[in-house]
């Protein structure tokens, strides 16, 4: 039986990455050049500068439709950043905010969902940067029901285990993954941002929630 929850939404990613464009942008471009340089976190040897190259580089691969062999490897990443080295910090910012604005239609248009999870990871990305410059709203904000609804998504179609998520921010239980018939689901209670971050190998800097049923490394997406 299909439920409304294993209905794609395939305005989803587009809607995430306009609202994080709008919110993000602006912000990018209010700071000086020397927060660009900051080191981050998240992103071990990346500074925001090198992520938001990524960030760039990616989604205008997907406007592009440029999916060379081994594209969005380690490897490959390096290579768009160092693309741009000699780009101004302006030009970064044009290029993020030209993919964020035209990628969402591009991914809607592949049926299977494919490229879904790459909005995803873009807010994810975004609260990186947030993170690193010491702004409020890492892996929150006002995108952050569609990023939970496209964190849902991608860990169904990834065949993830069945966890629900009892969030402090959100009214309703969010169910994660797909039952295995033999396992007992996992039961995550906490806010929003922790879970966001355990399921991207975020440090969760002490925060205050109970996971029962999974450890964290199963969590992982890109583990």
């Amino acid at each position: 039986m299909t439920t409304a929850d294993d209905v794609r939404d395939p305005s989803l990613p587009g809607r995430l990455l306009a609202v994080e464009r709008d919110a993000l942008l602006p912000l990018l471009r209010s700071r000086p050049d020397a927060d660009f340089a900051l080191p981050t976190a998240a992103c071990p040897g990346w500074t925001v500068r090198d992520v938001l190259a990524h960030c760039s580089a990616a989604l205008n691969r997907v406007v592009e439709s440029r999916f060379e062999k081994g594209v969005f490897s380690p490897e490959s990443n390096d290579r768009d950043i160092a693309d741009r080295a000699d780009w101004t910090n302006a030009r970064v910012l044009d290029e993020l905010e030209r993919g964020m604005t035209e990628a969402g239609e591009v991914i809607a248009g592949r049926a299977d969902g494919a490229w879904d999870g790459i909005a995803f990871g873009e807010w994810v990305h975004a609260g990186d940067v947030r993170d690193s410059l010491g702004e409020p709203g890492a892996y929150t904000g006002a995108g952050r029901p569609y990023a939970l609804s496209l964190l849902a998504r991608v860990t169904r179609d990834r065949g993830r285990l069945r966890l629900q998520a009892d969030l402090d921010d959100v009214d309703d239980p969010l169910h994660l993954g797909v039952p295995s018939g033999t396992r007992t689901p996992a039961r995550f209670i906490g806010d929003s941002p922790t879970l966001v971050r355990l399921y991207t190998g975020r440090a969760v800097d002490g925060a205050s929630y109970e996971l029962t049923g999974a450890a964290v490394e199963e969590l992982n997406l890109y583990g």
